[in-house]
């Protein structure tokens, strides 16, 4: 088959290749010079897109998917979005399984893929047998000719982003570039591009942003595992240690409150037109603390620090940007 010219042969070799744009508002007053990354513009809205094909392509050169198989995943909407891509293509059937925190949109978009969606309760340990990892994995014990993505344990992941985003913000930025600082979830992204960048240039900061509530700040500042409690902003933050995160990947790691994450979001909406959720509003919040505490260290010149645009905000329209939503959940407009 032919492909025209200027034309991809599929959607997956639209994933990547994503701008950085500067900030010009919620900046302001920073003496820094802020930039996004605007991965919540992959074809399936996230940053995520990046690593449902390794994953599936690795499964399968691995021979643990097969032809007409299922693909099994606990996501909290993002991973299964990138992983239904893929499988679309490929004849592949998906369960996934997500916490009752996330949004409807997101539940909805991922049975709009086609996918079977599975609903568990958010506040439970990770052993319990109704979290959604103990769910997803006993989901895939049980279903006949299924892998399990596993994105919280799978070299694949982090990988995606030492061969894929890491090289593409080097190529972007080069040593122009001072700090990354990104929202952390399973940890892949940024153990992923950390190590690819430290290898071009070790003096680069990697500034991780965690929600308050979450285990990574205290994991980070103590070397021990603090208790979690929850929190409202969706897709970054843990309440147990991913396999797939290098702690050591880090040079900081900044906490955010979630009235901090949801503001930032709105205003990136508002202010600098970038459509995107509370995880972004994370990392811009997390970029400004940071730049705020740390600028004095680059010899009296403005850094320029990177941050990443994880996912777009039509997963959030019930939430954080649904005015009734913030005030009935005590957050300030």
């Amino acid at each position: 088959m032919t492909v025209m010219k200027g034309a991809l042969p599929s959607v997956i070799e639209a994933i990547g290749s994503t701008p950085i744009v500067q900030l010009q508002n919620v900046s302001k007053g920073v003496h820094a010079d802020i930039y996004a990354k605007c991965e919540h513009m992959n074809p399936g809205g996230s940053v995520k897109d990046r690593i449902g094909p390794n994953i599936i392509q690795t499964a399968e050169r691995e021979g643990l998917l097969k032809p007409g198989g299922t693909i099994i995943e606990a996501t909290s909407g993002n991973t299964g979005l990138g992983l239904a891509m893929v499988a679309a293509l490929r004849g592949y059937k998906c369960i996934f399984v997500m916490a009752d925190k996330q949004s409807e949109e997101k539940r909805n978009a991922l049975r709009a893929a086609g996918a079977e969606v599975v609903i568990c309760p958010t506040n439970v340990e990770p052993e319990d047998p109704r979290s959604y990892y103990s769910v997803a994995n006993r989901l895939a014990e049980e279903t006949p000719n299924s892998f399990y993505a596993s994105q919280y344990y799978n070299p694949a992941n982090p990988e995606a982003h030492y061969v894929g985003t890491g090289p593409e913000i080097w190529e972007q930025c080069g040593e122009e570039m001072d700090a990354l600082v990104l929202s952390i979830g399973t940890g892949g992204t940024v153990s992923g591009i950390s190590k690819y960048l430290k290898e071009r240039r070790p003096e680069i900061q990697i500034i991780g942003v965690d929600p308050i509530g979450s285990i990574y700040h205290d994991l980070f500042y103590t070397g021990e595992m603090p208790p979690a409690h929850s929190y409202f902003v969706e897709v970054i933050g843990e309440d147990f240690l991913p396999g797939t995160i290098d702690m050591k990947s880090m040079d900081d790691v900044v906490q955010v409150t979630d009235q901090e994450c949801f503001t930032m979001a709105r205003r990136l909406n508002r202010e600098e037109g970038l459509f995107v959720g509370g995880s972004s509003g994370a990392a811009v919040a997390g970029a400004l603390k940071y730049a705020e505490k740390f600028a004095h260290k680059f010899e009296g010149r403005r850094p320029n620090i990177v941050t990443i645009m994880c996912d777009n905000h039509n997963r959030y329209l019930s939430k954080i940007f649904n005015d009734a939503w913030m005030t009935e959940n005590g957050f300030d407009l």
